[in-house]
């Protein structure tokens, strides 16, 4: 199978949004590999990046237009034969930081306590590669766990161009932190070719993303892309090395959390045969919720269900 390079530059990406009338900017066939070459960044970060921030971000910020979200995503890729009611697989096979620096934000009316935070800042993250760690001067260092939170495919047509900030059918922003190297995520297709996208490179985040932003950063992704026919979906589902991931998305974080234990009970019927009161027992038992973000309007919750239940 064939592997293609997409490197983000004006040409190339999208601000903000999602819009199943954009056209691909490349196509590939199901099992072929896509190396895929992220941005992050605002102008206002510029001046302090100086030589740090790549020819190419630059030209983003100055050419191409922001609409409706923050996000950079490089695509759409179109996957040939790709129709309507197919299931996109994406096997992450590795994901990088591109560069040494990325940046935080808190942003007024926004984040997990707006109410105390009513201002503005940002902070550049010193990333140190050899190290994989970040840094922003406030004493303590985190360490790196790069992976997208931004990728998925076009919406259905009829409901138009889309911010990039809420999670959905079709993926989109789910912050989802296990969705690292060696991870897989699927999702239902609306649309011919699938159209899918991807950025919001993060360097780390913590469940919730409590502030508003991860450490957002380019990144460098292989991602082994299949088309499969003989899954049907309604909403994404992922899965590590460990667990099934089960997803739920609301603006109420009760029902965010409902959403991710039906998904899971109905996976729990499909992978099993197992009944509606068992598959409920079970997600009791040894299934653990976790608060994927809180931060984008729509919140999300990931439902963990370890693979070693069925060893």
């Amino acid at each position: 199978m064939a592997t293609h390079e997409l490197i983000a530059n004006p040409d190339n990406v999208h601000w903000g949004f999602y819009d199943a009338s954009l056209e691909p900017v490349m196509r590939i066939r199901s099992g072929d590999t896509l190396e895929v070459h992220t941005e992050s960044g605002r102008e206002e970060y510029l001046a302090q990046l100086g030589d740090r921030a790549s020819q190419n971000l630059r030209d983003i910020i100055a050419r191409v237009p922001q609409e409706l979200g923050p996000h950079i995503m490089t695509g759409p890729v179109a996957i040939e034969d790709a129709q309507p009611g197919d299931v996109l697989e994406v096997r992450i096979h590795e994901v990088k930081t591109r560069y040494d620096w990325g940046y935080n934000a808190i942003r007024p009316m926004m984040g997990g306590l707006p109410e105390d935070f009513p201002y503005t800042r940002a902070v550049i993250v010193d990333l140190d590669l050899e190290a994989q760690t970040g840094d922003w001067g406030a004493g303590v260092k985190v360490p790196l766990r790069p992976y997208f939170g931004n990728f998925g495919v076009a919406p259905p047509p009829a409901v138009g161009r889309v911010g990039s900030y809420p999670p959905s059918a079709w993926g989109g922003n789910l912050d989802n932190k296990e969705l690292i190297s060696g991870s897989i995520a699927y999702f239902p297709i609306f649309n011919d070719g699938a159209l899918f996208s991807v950025g919001d490179g993060h360097g780390c985040q913590g469940d919730g993303e409590a502030c508003l932003t991860a450490i957002e950063t380019g990144l460098s992704g292989t991602m082994e892309i299949i088309l499969r026919k003989d899954m049907r979906l309604e909403n994404p589902r992922a899965e590590t090395d460990t667990h099934y991931i089960l997803m739920g998305f609301d603006p109420i974080l009760d029902n965010a959390a409902k959403m991710a234990l039906r998904e899971t009970i109905k996976f729990l019927g499909e992978l099993r045969g197992m009944s509606k009161d068992d598959a409920y027992t079970l997600c009791s038992l040894a299934v653990d919720l976790r608060v994927t973000q809180i931060v984008n309007g729509v919140k999300g919750v990931h439902a963990m269900l370890p693979k070693s239940l069925f060893t």
